[in-house]
């Protein structure tokens, strides 16, 4: 992130809004996605030395902050092959994007290796800002016909691993990903995890309003970006929130227990089989503590429903062990004014003696202040000593449940409530 501020920085203090191509390919390579190796120059003798120390066949581009398509105009020659057929294309090029675009800045060339990847698909990857619905992600087939063939979707940030699959295999060009004839099956985790930085990128830096990774080359082997087109909104803009709230990475954190280490962190959409696994090592006397009945597992429609959540609503936190199963987990819905919020807590039944549970309880009680409640409350079975003698020693009230005598409402007091709720 501190490299991918520091670029933006720059542009913004050269009040841009366009980053170069350069500049772009930076952006993405701080969020892990694959770039080719890019040298920018400033003459056609400067670009014909850069190629020599390349060596083989290069790929020659216009480097320039005001022209987005570099190949409308003749800004791009593909598969040059020696210092003299690049310092003459370059020399040409110049001339024909002077001729074109006569008030373009133009900042010299930027020179590549030829990427020869014979068997993979190029592909589309982007995003852009909705004044509705915030960041969304786009993907489909690339390359320079991507707009008349116009096999693209849109998503939704933040995305998943489950969401990002679900849009690579709503296009046409999934089929071709997928192999035919002579063409093997290309990497889709590669490419997933691409659509995911992307995804991280602009939840980021909300300042990203558009973005085009055109062509990113897809086969067996992983993906690599070969261009790359970053705007930033005017200064001054107001950037839309996303429709979803992200991910809450700032509430993962550490613990530390008799010599074992634990993470704690929110849940996430992939946890439903870990915590099925987790309700399985459970005895049957915790679980109809939690539930409040029988109850031996989960369905898997439960598991969805317990893992899939919205984090503004509602918030879930785990707790990982050294093999990285769930250990815990506490649970809070909130009402929908955030003054309340309701808490449940399970704690696997061989980690009781890690005091986990108070833990967890303390961390929901933070993160419910931080909302902005003022009160969280929970129904416990009164023959559960344990829970009820956790809830005493963090200071709730308790008091009969008047609709149903066998369970004790117990009350978290907050404070009186001094501000809105902190948005997610």
């Amino acid at each position: 992130r501190s490299d991918a501020r520091a670029i933006i920085e720059t542009v913004r203090a050269e009040t841009r809004t366009t980053l170069t191509e350069p500049e772009a390919k930076a952006l993405l390579a701080a969020y892990g996605v694959p770039v080719v190796e890019t040298r920018i120059v400033r003459t056609p003798m400067e670009a014909a030395a850069a190629a020599r120390e390349i060596g083989g066949s290069v790929a020659l581009k216009i480097l320039s902050r005001t022209i987005s398509h570099k190949s409308d105009i003749g800004g791009v020659c593909l598969d040059l092959e020696g210092e003299a057929a690049v310092e003459t294309a370059a020399s040409s090029m110049l001339a024909r994007v002077k001729a074109a675009k006569p008030d373009a800045a133009i900042d010299g060339f930027s020179v590549q290796p030829m990427i020869k990847r014979p068997l993979a698909q190029e592909l589309l990857l982007g995003s852009v800002a909705d004044p509705t619905f915030g960041p969304c992600i786009m993907f489909g087939q690339g390359g320079v016909a991507t707009e008349i063939v116009a096999d693209r979707c849109l998503g939704l940030a933040p995305l998943s691993i489950n969401l990002a699959q679900a849009m690579i295999g709503r296009t046409r060009v999934s089929r071709l990903l997928a192999g035919y004839r002579d063409r093997p099956r290309a990497n889709l985790d590669a490419v997933a995890s691409a659509l995911l930085a992307l995804s991280d990128l602009v939840l980021d830096f909300p300042e990203i309003a558009e973005m085009d990774v055109n062509p990113l080359l897809a086969d067996g082997d992983g993906v690599i970006a070969l261009d790359a087109r970053i705007i930033l909104h005017s200064p001054g803009a107001t950037p839309v929130d996303p429709a979803i709230c992200p991910y809450p990475e700032a509430l993962s954190s550490r613990l530390e227990r008799d010599g074992r280490v634990f993470q704690v962190r929110a849940i996430r959409p992939g946890d439903a089989r870990s915590l099925t696994a987790m309700v399985d090592k459970t005895s049957v006397e915790d679980l109809r503590f939690r539930f409040h009945g029988a109850r031996q597992s989960l369905t898997d429609a439960m598991a969805a429903r317990l893992s899939q959540i919205d984090y503004d609503r509602e918030m879930a936190l785990v707790v990982d062990t050294e093999d990285g199963s769930i250990g815990g987990v506490v649970r809070l819905i909130f009402d929908p004014n955030y003054e309340r919020a309701e808490c449940a807590l399970l704690v696997r039944s061989d980690l009781h003696h890690f005091t986990i549970g108070r833990t967890l309880l303390a961390m929901a009680l933070d993160y419910a202040r931080t909302r902005g409640s003022r009160l969280v409350w929970g129904d416990i079975l009164t023959e559960n000593a344990g829970a009820l003698a956790l809830a005493r020693r963090a200071g709730a009230k308790m008091t009969p449940n008047a609709e149903e005598h066998r369970l004790t409402r117990v009350e978290f007091d907050l404070g009186a409530r001094s501000s809105p709720p902190t948005p997610a």
